[in-house]
């Protein structure tokens, strides 16, 4: 090539050298308006609204069932539905413990985030772990670990992203979401995440159930903007000791709503304080005392407390207890020798006045369907 043909590619006019900074500075702004609204699409992991009958704040939002409500029958809008939307915005993980599993939002839910790059995993009792839900997670590459033993993996907990937990007494089965009477909270701190995810990863990951299962909660007492939460799971942790404790601390009223109530402890403890002159009523689930021959319902209501047989004709399902009105205990823990000695159980204990009036609304709405 010529030293003339190099001089003129070599050179450029000023109209050229002018035009070619336009073009570069068109290019940026397209890349970065691009990256804005590229990144504003996203995601973002905001506060569900609150469903009827729930209170929510930034932090933590309250559910309860309505057998009686119109979603009774339509199997639709329960508070699965809050849970549903929550799975929808995971990016990173979930993780379910799931004693029985059967709801279709839930499934779907669940699987759609798995085809999104989700890692979703569940342990759950090997006696329902042939559900078609349970069948139709596995079938589209979800790892599911049933616990293969007599005890019970009696859970109902969902960790998001590791940031939040899912809880309460609901099973995300159909019945309990829409025909039982249950709670279902949200919590958002990463450090109770941790601890569910450790107990979740002591069962999914070194397969320790039950008795085996080992006192380990990073942090079994934590502070959520000035709440105060403390964390239990059985059968490591002594869950009846610590409700008998609470119990006797009780200075105005205990009130319970009790799927399962054959502890004695427990019910020594509140005998004790209703003899202080400390107001104690509960609600009994019906079908649970008449199976029960070790159930507390006849004690207590032969030593004059005003406790009562649930109303629902299917089941109430809660495992409450509510103290002086500023703390709730709930959870998958039933009050018998079971939840405490051989099955996988968690239950919460949350020092919150807002919260516990929540549930005391609820409290006083199953009391008043109950009957002696």
């Amino acid at each position: 090539m010529s030293s003339k043909r190099k001089s003129r590619r070599a050179y450029r006019s000023p109209q050229t050298r002018v035009g070619s900074l336009l073009a570069f500075i068109v290019l940026t702004l397209a890349f970065f308006l691009y990256r804005s609204v590229s990144n504003s699409s996203q995601p973002v992991a905001t506060p569900l609204p609150p469903a009827p009958g729930s209170s929510s704040s930034e932090w933590f939002s309250v559910y309860f069932t309505d057998p009686s409500g119109p979603g009774a029958e339509s199997l639709r809008g329960g508070p699965d539905s809050a849970l549903a939307a929550a799975i929808d915005e995971a990016r990173l993980s979930v993780d379910i413990a799931a004693y029985d599993f059967d709801l279709w939002s839930l499934r779907d839910a669940l699987m759609a985030a798995q085809r999104r790059g989700v890692t979703v995993r569940m342990v759950t009792d090997s006696d329902y772990i042939e559900n078609d839900e349970v069948q139709e997670l596995r079938d589209a590459g979800i790892q599911v670990l049933g616990d293969r033993r007599e005890g019970l993996m009696h859970d109902k907990f969902v960790i998001i992203d590791r940031l939040e937990v899912w809880g309460g007494s609901m099973n995300y089965t159909v019945n309990d979401a829409y025909k039982n009477n249950n709670n279902l909270i949200r919590i958002r701190s990463s450090r109770l995440a941790e601890n569910y995810t450790t107990e979740f990863e002591e069962m999914f990951i070194d397969d320790q159930f039950g008795p085996r299962s080992p006192a380990n909660t990073p942090y079994p007492s934590l502070s959520v903007e000035g709440t105060t939460i403390e964390i239990y799971f059985s059968p490591d942790d002594g869950v009846a000791d610590q409700l008998t404790g609470l119990i006797q601390s009780a200075q105005q009223s205990i009130h319970f709503l009790a799927y399962s109530y054959t502890s004695d402890d427990i019910a020594d403890a509140m005998l004790e304080r209703a003899r202080a002159g400390i107001q104690v009523a509960g609600v009994f689930e019906e079908n649970q005392v008449k199976s029960n021959r070790g159930d507390e319902y006849s004690r207590l209501r032969k030593a004059g407390l005003d406790v009562r047989l649930d109303g629902n004709p299917r089941n109430m399902h809660h495992k409450v207890i509510l103290i002086d009105g500023q703390i709730v205990v709930t959870g998958s823990y039933n009050f018998s020798a079971s939840a405490e000695n051989s099955n996988d159980e968690n239950t919460l204990v949350i020092f919150n006045s807002k919260i516990a009036a929540q549930f005391e609304d609820e409290f006083a709405r199953v009391f008043a369907q109950a009957q002696p």
